[in-house]
């Protein structure tokens, strides 16, 4: 990790991992849901709602496992030579954006098999974004992808 923190990445990299953070932020989740809402496809609100359940139950796991671990960022650790990002909260286990971006790539991409791989490319360079930046260890990004993925697939299966 202090490799990484170190790492004084191209320009263009860094435009690159800290827009697939911002992104991550929720806003690009909102478009993907106007996006599919403003369709016509008859399952677009299954789609939204299986989207919006598994964020919102993705939301309250990783903030009670965030509390009861208190893992510090690796940028809290050794300070991150390029990257100065805010937080609302101080701990990084697990990765809260990791979780929604693949909660939203997951639940929507079984809904619409065609735009899934764009949604999970999506979901990935928000994740990995969020090593880059020094904001989470690869593990917290791991875990928060894994129980995302998790939650967007039995949100799906529940609103199928």
């Amino acid at each position: 990790m202090k490799r990484v923190n170190r790492w004084r990445a191209p320009r263009w990299i860094r435009w690159w991992m800290l827009g697939a953070t911002r992104a991550g932020d929720g806003w690009l989740w909102g478009l993907v849901g106007i996006a599919v809402l403003l369709s016509q496809d008859a399952m677009r609100f299954r789609a939204v709602e299986a989207a919006a359940c598994a964020v919102t139950l993705g939301i309250v796991i990783f903030h009670k496992v965030k509390r009861v671990f208190c893992r510090l960022r690796p940028r809290d650790i050794e300070p991150h030579c390029w990257a100065h990002i805010v937080t609302k909260d101080k701990f990084s286990f697990p990765s809260g954006h990791s979780t929604t971006a693949f909660a939203v790539a997951v639940s929507v991409g079984c809904f619409y098999p065609e735009i899934r791989p764009a949604l999970l490319v999506l979901a990935g360079n928000v994740a990995v974004s969020r090593v880059v930046v020094g904001m989470h260890f690869v593990s917290d990004v791991l875990v928060g992808s894994g129980m995302g993925a998790l939650l967007g697939y039995v949100a799906f299966r529940f609103a199928a």
